[in-house]
């Protein structure tokens, strides 16, 4: 298929764009902490300063303040998926209620209860501890734009009432542009309490703070590059020392597992952004959006958007892009080719914003796995745990995650422990080229779906019924 010409409203919108992440260019970014040099001892080390780094340091220190624990990141707290995200925190602990029915169905009301006592816990959090991320509990609008598409949020409707959940209103058209006006805009289902937008970069700067307040010794630039054994507990290596620990628990998600069991289960796949320049009375008249939901499109390549603190629009995903052999590097952060996409799409979902213009592109890995959602597991005689896999929806989830870690560690069987989808792993990508091949079909396939009313040909039924699938 030839390539779509570039409209002029799109190429003047990209002209002046910055290519860093929005986030992440807030003049108020902390200084990094200084690196290790020498040797440290800890009860527990918690590698990788993302989100699910912090929340296990943080939690870690309130459940036992005597205990010495150590965070060590690569390279700066919240540089990678943590601060270039969209901002969606949601309280779905399986990738979405589909998802979660597919494949947990007799304990999912119990891990939508668990997802909304998490999401309540972070904005507890975000208070109790001050972070000043522009935390707005507004949820999300799940929309259509596609006929067929009505019929599957008013299906989902009556599958989210089945397992009590009665926070999903369907807006049928009208009632949808009443909130958010678009021509393209067919119905919507809102979660109204399941989401909350933030800044995702300051959430991550704030839990610094929070767990160095807690007496957290952070490293940044202290990359792990090695794990081994080392009599009762474990020895991390890093370029400048080493850090001694009776527990070790891995928040590295996108970047290859210490533990190399587990690499065959992630795949890295990168998603990219745009970010508007904030938007004049005029224009937030002209689409609405008071409420300022989190929005995204049902889609098999969805997007997903947002209004800033600021009245900036964030418009991201769509394109999943995979690069052979799955590595995680800087210059796959961006991607011109799905920029000019996004800014075509932009311009066709909201006309009326004809002359806006972008400040920044971005992109960024997501650890996806073939259930979607995060996996757990320990090593080491039980001494090491992980949790990765979140698929993109990893600014809620990693929290309950760190607390998954913290239990298997402290070897006490809990609720969360008890989970099928804690217990469960899912199925591994096979190595390459299969796993390239693989992808590069599911990707064409979900394409022809979503121009061909959502049928799912041979390839993506057989992909369902064995359980391995590609998202974002």
């Amino acid at each position: 298929m030839a390539r779509a010409a570039m409209t002029p409203s799109a190429a003047h919108a990209l002209a002046d764009a910055e290519p860093t992440p929005f986030w992440l260019a807030d003049p108020d970014r902390p200084a990094a902490r200084p690196a290790l040099v020498g040797d440290e001892t800890c009860d527990l080390l918690v590698v990788g300063g993302g989100y699910s780094g912090l929340w296990t340091a943080l939690i870690a220190k309130e459940r036992d303040p005597e205990r010495e624990v150590v965070l060590v990141e690569g390279a700066e707290i919240g540089w990678a998926a943590s601060g270039r995200n969209g901002g969606f925190c949601a309280a779905s602990l399986t990738h979405g209620l589909g998802n979660g029915l597919a494949r947990w169905p007799n304990e999912l009301a119990t891990l939508e209860e668990l997802g909304i006592r998490n999401l309540d816990a972070i904005e507890e959090a975000v208070a109790r501890y001050d972070i000043d991320c522009a935390f707005e509990r507004t949820g999300e609008i799940d929309i259509a734009t596609e006929p067929h598409q009505i019929a599957e949020l008013r299906e989902f409707a009556e599958d989210a009432a089945k397992v009590g959940l009665d926070r999903h209103t369907f807006l049928d058209e009208d009632e949808l542009r009443a909130q958010v006006d678009s021509p393209t805009f067919r119905a919507g289902l809102w979660d109204r309490n399941g989401v909350a937008m933030l800044n995702p970069a300051r959430l991550a700067w704030g839990l610094k703070q929070a767990c160095l307040g807690l007496g957290v010794r952070i490293y940044e630039r202290t990359p792990a590059t090695g794990l081994a054994s080392d009599g009762t507990g474990m020895a991390v290596r890093t370029p400048y020392g080493r850090v001694f620990a009776r527990h070790v628990a891995l928040g590295t998600n996108a970047f290859p597992s210490l533990v190399k069991r587990v690499r065959p289960y992630i795949v890295p796949v990168y998603d990219h952004a745009l970010m508007t320049e904030p938007l004049s009375d005029e224009q937030l008249a002209a689409i609405g959006w008071k409420n300022r939901q989190g929005l995204s499109d049902s889609n098999n390549h969805f997007h997903y958007f947002r209004i800033t603190a600021d009245n900036r629009i964030l418009w991201g995903g769509y394109d999943i892009v995979y690069r052979y052999g799955g590595g995680v590097r800087a210059e796959y952060d961006h991607h011109p080719a799905t920029y000019e996409k996004l800014a075509r799409h932009f311009f066709r979902c909201f006309p009326q914003l004809e002359g806006l213009r972008f400040t920044h592109t971005w992109g960024g890995a997501i650890d996806t796995c073939s259930r979607f959602s995060a996996f757990f597991g320990t090593a080491h005689a039980g001494r090491v745990a992980y949790a990765t896999g979140y698929t993109g929806l990893g600014v809620g989830a990693t929290r309950f995650g760190a607390e998954v870690m913290l239990d298997l560690l402290s070897g006490e069987r809990t609720e969360r422990t008890e989970l099928e989808m804690v217990r469960s792993k899912p199925l591994p990508f096979p190595p390459e080229p299969l796993r390239w091949a693989g992808i590069g079909i599911t990707q064409w396939s979900m394409t022809q779906a979503d121009t061909r009313g959502g049928r799912r040909n041979l390839w993506l039924k057989a992909m369902d019924k064995v359980g391995l699938g590609f998202d974002s």
